[in-house]
């Protein structure tokens, strides 16, 4: 790390300071970057009126907005510290995690407030026992609840509090902090487990280096655009749409509701971004989609392979894909996931900017990345600068735990040290319970999960994901997941709505035979499918899109 992010952040509001900086897409919502300066300053005063102390936590669940991220900067900026809790956990879960988290005031959006209301009523925040003192409302800035209604200032009181101190407005020099590096800033709750919940406690220097990781593997122009999907309150999007997009000068479009497919399309054309971040499950769905059927025509098979016409076709079908994401794309980036090897491979014969990275939210997320240009096909990156990666216990070929070390690496799980002391070995290295293995270029291949991995029965380890690739390209396969039973692997598999839609279930049956059949010529002998069983509802899934594996056996 070589400086604060909030340096970065400060140094282009003083560049950029009547640029647009935050907007809620298709909603009048935004703010310029000397308006989002002026709005930290006055919740500084709030923070300052309601008894706020350094080192304080102050909670935030909300769908993502420009607000969300206002009052982010504003804790941090604050020297408070964010807990961030994903406005997807149920009710009774985000109420547990303000209490384990000692969070003093919550930020919340209308959407998760609607249930948390029935549970933080008046009477319990008066009664509670916990730190809770008030609840902030995302949208206005009101108080929708307090212990106390005699400290919550009003609005004539905030902006008197705020012009006793910038009696002329602010300027950039009022928009500089001195922020320690090394001290907490964020909590971030991986789940919202009401058992032993793990809250990632991650500082200042771990976020200011995954910026300056993306400032110098994806350089941006000041003024730039893009559009965030990604919930927020998950590092990847926190990190990879808001912070680093935010301290090169770009300006963010939040999608404040769920982003379908039509939402999203229509965004990308209006925005047209400079960067797409997102879970392979997007560019897999258009792949399958849009671009799949067309590769699988004969004529296209044949010219594909003769070097004129083959390059002509590739670059018609680039151009169709950029086309879609608006026609400014420089880079496409997925992680969160491992991705199709098919659909990375065509990505990368047509040259599209596809880069995967490999990270998790205890490394607030980035271990290893690569520019679109030198992404090798089926890695994660090599490790990114101030990380260490080694491979333990590798086993013939290379493949061991994944550890790793350096500036990006959480300072431990909130009051949780059992956990805290399991997540690392002796000599300081991380666990990260993935296996993979390095090559001679320190390139990251992932093999699978520690918890996943199916030893074999004459001991060979089998990894469910690399299978799943696979049987995930066959016909009328929506998704799946490879589980053990009785020593025989059986695949789960929710049907391709677009394909299953009209046949019967007999006839859908002979289909999951047939790709058994197909599936097992891709496969090693000691990895064969014995059977597939259809699934009548889509896997549950984790924030990140990722099948809750834990459910189905």
């Amino acid at each position: 790390m070589n400086q604060h992010y909030f340096t970065y952040l400060s140094n282009v509001a003083s560049r950029q300071w009547n640029d647009l900086a935050l907007s809620d897409y298709n909603e009048p919502q935004q703010y310029t970057f000397g308006e989002l300066a002026a709005t930290i300053l006055r919740l500084h005063q709030l923070f300052k009126l309601l008894g706020v102390k350094e080192g304080d936590k102050i909670a935030l669940c909300g769908r993502n907005c420009a607000n969300w991220a206002v009052a982010y900067l504003a804790i941090m900026s604050y020297k408070a510290v964010v807990v961030s809790i994903l406005q997807d956990f149920k009710a009774e879960d985000i109420e547990h995690l303000l209490d384990h988290s000692d969070s003093k005031l919550l930020f919340v959006g209308p959407y998760v407030w609607k249930d948390l209301s029935t549970i933080i009523t008046d009477k319990v925040i008066q009664k509670k026992s916990g730190k809770l003192q008030a609840v902030i409302s995302l949208p206005d800035w009101s108080c929708l609840r307090a212990k106390d209604e005699s400290l919550v200032p009003d609005a004539d009181q905030l902006e008197a509090a705020f012009r006793k101190i910038y009696p002329r407005g602010i300027t950039t020099d009022d928009f500089r902090f001195d922020l320690d590096a090394d001290a907490l800033c964020l909590i971030n709750y991986t789940s919202g487990s009401t058992g032993s919940p793990k809250g990632v406690m991650l500082n200042g220097r771990s976020l200011s280096n995954n910026v300056e990781t993306g400032m110098s593997m994806l350089p941006v122009d000041p003024g730039q655009r893009l559009v965030s999907m990604l919930p927020l309150a998950h590092m990847f999007g926190q990190v990879c749409e808001f912070l680093y997009p935010l301290c090169s000068g770009t300006h963010i479009y939040f999608l404040t509701k769920s982003p379908t497919p039509s939402i999203l399309l229509k965004a990308m054309q209006e925005v047209k971004p400079y960067i797409v971040v997102t879970v392979p499950l997007v560019i897999e769905k258009i792949y399958k989609k849009n671009i799949n059927p067309l590769l699988s025509r004969k004529a296209i098979k044949f010219f594909w392979r003769i070097p004129l016409t083959g390059q002509a076709i590739r670059r018609k079908v680039r151009k169709a894909l950029t086309t879609a994401f608006g026609g400014e794309l420089r880079y496409f980036i997925c992680g969160g996931a491992a991705i199709s090897p098919d659909v990375e491979a065509c990505m990368k014969d047509i040259k599209f900017p596809i880069s995967v990275g490999y990270g998790m939210t205890e490394c607030g997320p980035l271990i290893g990345g690569n520019p679109p240009k030198y992404f090798v096909a089926h890695s994660g990156g090599v490790p990114v600068p101030n990380m260490e990666v080694m491979i333990d216990q590798p086993n013939q070929y290379g493949v061991g735990e994944i550890l790793v070390r350096g500036e990006n690496v959480m300072m431990g799980y909130y009051k949780n040290e059992e956990a805290t002391i399991a997540a690392f070995t002796d000599d300081g290295w991380m666990r990260t319970g993935d296996l993979g293995c390095l090559d001679k270029h320190k390139n990251i291949f992932i093999k699978g999960r520690n918890k996943t991995m199916i030893l074999g029965a004459s001991g060979q380890n089998i990894y469910p994901e690399e299978i799943e690739d696979k049987l995930n390209n066959l016909e009328g396969v929506g998704e799946s997941i490879i589980v053990e039973r009785e020593g025989r692997l059986v695949g789960l598999v929710f049907p391709d709505e677009q394909v299953s839609r009209g046949m019967s279930i007999e006839a859908l049956r002979e289909l999951m035979k047939q790709n058994v059949a197909k599936l097992n010529k891709l496969i090693p002998g000691y990895s064969q499918v014995s059977d597939i069983e259809l699934k009548d509802e889509p896997f549950e899934k984790t924030p990140k899109k990722s099948i809750k594996r834990f459910m189905y056996k």
